[in-house]
């Protein structure tokens, strides 16, 4: 093969394939790290020096940890993030809007397989488990509690939680009809009022 031919063989440039096997390589020592660490534990810095680059590197390709170990486990939805734009909605309309945004993310097939693979890590044992339950404990259970300013914010914001936990396994892990094919803007309505209530209604009040 000549030089000329061999400079036009096709196929990704170089820079592009140094940037992936970095890329790679920060994802797999990520993996490694909060397998090892856990979620809380784990750092960036840790992520750079297991995978033998610099940590601007990893802040180059990731926003940050977050970003990161929702990269390394393929999450098809992230929970942080879905919190963000939910919250710049309208406060009497959380549940409702928090339940239509993650289903209708999720209703798309390959996403949806995807999610079922990570909720059954969190059901499992192991490191996988306890990665990802520190996960939405940092990034979504704290962020749901900081919403109410009670003495029970906390149990306020696991309950929301469960809540949403148990319509995607029904919905995509166990398929149970008819909450399966229900569409997500009915469910929405109907379970959107249940969180709202978990995280900003009145415990005591008399159940009308």
């Amino acid at each position: 093969m000549s030089e000329l031919a061999e400079r036009r063989r096709p196929g990704r440039p170089r820079k592009e394939r140094g940037a992936a096997s970095a890329r790679s390589a920060i994802l797999r020592a990520a993996a490694d790290e909060f397998a090892e660490r856990g979620y809380e534990a784990a750092s960036l810095r840790a992520v750079a020096r297991r995978a033998g680059v610099d940590s601007a590197l990893v802040h180059h390709y990731f926003d940050g940890k977050a970003d990161l170990f929702a990269a390394t486990l393929e999450v098809p939805l992230r929970p942080d993030r879905v919190l963000d734009v939910v919250l710049a909605g309208p406060r009497d309309r959380v549940g409702e809007s928090l339940v239509r945004y993650i289903l209708e993310r999720l209703d798309d097939e390959k996403s949806a397989r995807r999610m079922v693979v990570v909720l059954r890590t969190v059901l499992g044992s192991g490191p996988g488990t306890r990665m990802v339950r520190e996960f939405l404990q940092r990034e979504v259970l704290s962020k749901l509690a900081s919403l109410s300013d009670a003495p029970d914010a906390s149990l306020r914001g696991e309950l929301a939680a469960a809540q949403l936990v148990g319509i995607m396994m029904t919905r995509y892990a166990l398929q149970v009809e008819p909450i399966a094919s229900t569409p997500a803007e009915d469910l929405a309505r109907r379970v959107g009022p249940v969180l709202q209530w978990h995280l900003f209604g009145d415990p005591d009040a008399p159940v009308s």
